[in-house]
C-alpha cells in the first residue's frame, strides 16, 4: 500500500511548512484521513496523487510513485477531489464512458460498454444510464463521478469528502458501497472525511493529522479513536462509548485554549 516518506510541503518559498519530514505507511482496504480544517488533509491526497511539487517519496509497494509520469499514475490511481456538483447535459452512460479516456476511441467498443455497465450495476444505478445528468439528485450525481474513477479499475482509488453535501442516509449508502467495492475489485481506498463517527463504522485503518501538518497517530479506530485526542487534536470534550465494540463520540463541550 502507499508509504510516505519525509514528505514535505508549502504553498510558498516564504510560507511555513504545511508538511515536514511526513512519514506514515496506509495501510490495505478503507484508509480514512481524519484531522481538523487545516491539518492539509487535501494538500497530502492531492501530493500523493502527484497535483503538488512535495518532496520526499512516495511508495506503492517498491514502486516509486513521485518518479512516475502520468500516464503510469493514472494507471495505477484515480482521483475524485472536492468540487461543485457539474451541470453536463450527457447521459450518466457519457459522463462514465469519459472516465475511459484515453482509452476511447471515435468508436466506443463492446468491452468499453460492458465496464460501464458493470460498475453503474456496482454502485446500483444502472436505471440511471439513460438520465441526463443534471436531472439527477446530489448523492446520485456523487456516485456517477465515483463511477468515473472506477471504470479504469485502479488499484488506489483517492477520494477528498465524497460524503460532503449528502443526507447522513446517502452518507451511509455511499460509505456501504465504497467498502463494499474495496473488497469485490481489491481497490484500496484513501478518503477524507469530516465525520469521525462515519470513519469509526467504516473504516479499516485511520490516518490523523493535528492542525499543524504534523502525524498525530495511525492505526485501527478503536487505538486512534480516543478521548485524548479527541481533546489534543479537535479541542473537543468528549465521551466515548463502545457499540459492539466499535468506539461511538459523544461531543459535550469546545474546550477554548
Amino acid at each position: 500500500m502507499i508509504r510516505i516518506e519525509k514528505l514535505k510541503f508549502s504553498y510558498g518559498k516564504k510560507e511555513k511548512n504545511i508538511f515536514e519530514n511526513l512519514s506514515f505507511q496506509f495501510s490495505k482496504g478503507f484508509n480514512v484521513i481524519l484531522g481538523p480544517n487545516g491539518a492539509g488533509k487535501s494538500t497530502l491526497m492531492k501530493s500523493i496523487f502527484g497535483l503538488l511539487d512535495s518532496r520526499g517519496d512516495i511508495f506503492y509497494g517498491l514502486e516509486n510513485i513521485t518518479k512516475m509520469n502520468n500516464e503510469e499514475k493514472i494507471e495505477l490511481m484515480s482521483y475524485l477531489p472536492q468540487m461543485d456538483l457539474d451541470n453536463s447535459n450527457l447521459t450518466v452512460l457519457e459522463m462514465v464512458l469519459l472516465g475511459r479516456l484515453p482509452s476511447l476511441t471515435s468508436r466506443v467498443s463492446d468491452e468499453d460498454l460492458n465496464i460501464v455497465m458493470e460498475t453503474l450495476i456496482s454502485l446500483n444505478i444502472a436505471n440511471l444510464a439513460t438520465n441526463i445528468f443534471t436531472q439527477l439528485s446530489g448523492g446520485q450525481k456523487k456516485l456517477v463521478f465515483i463511477a468515473q474513477t472506477l471504470v479504469r479499475y485502479p488499484k488506489i482509488l483517492l477520494l477528498d469528502e465524497p460524503t460532503n453535501s449528502l443526507d447522513l442516509k446517502k452518507q451511509l449508502e455511499l460509505c456501504h458501497l465504497l467498502k463494499k467495492i474495496s473488497h469485490e475489485r481489491d481497490i484500496d481506498l484513501i478518503v477524507i472525511l469530516h465525520d469521525i463517527n462515519l470513519a469509526i463504522s467504516y473504516a479499516d485503518y485511520i490516518v490523523i493529522l493535528s492542525e499543524n501538518g504534523k502525524l498525530y497517530s495511525t492505526g485501527k479506530p478503536k487505538e486512534v479513536v480516543t478521548e485524548k485526542m479527541l481533546e489534543e487534536v479537535y479541542g473537543i470534550e468528549a465521551k466515548i462509548i463502545y457499540n459492539e465494540e466499535k468506539p461511538v463520540i459523544i461531543a459535550k463541550n469546545s474546550i477554548i485554549k
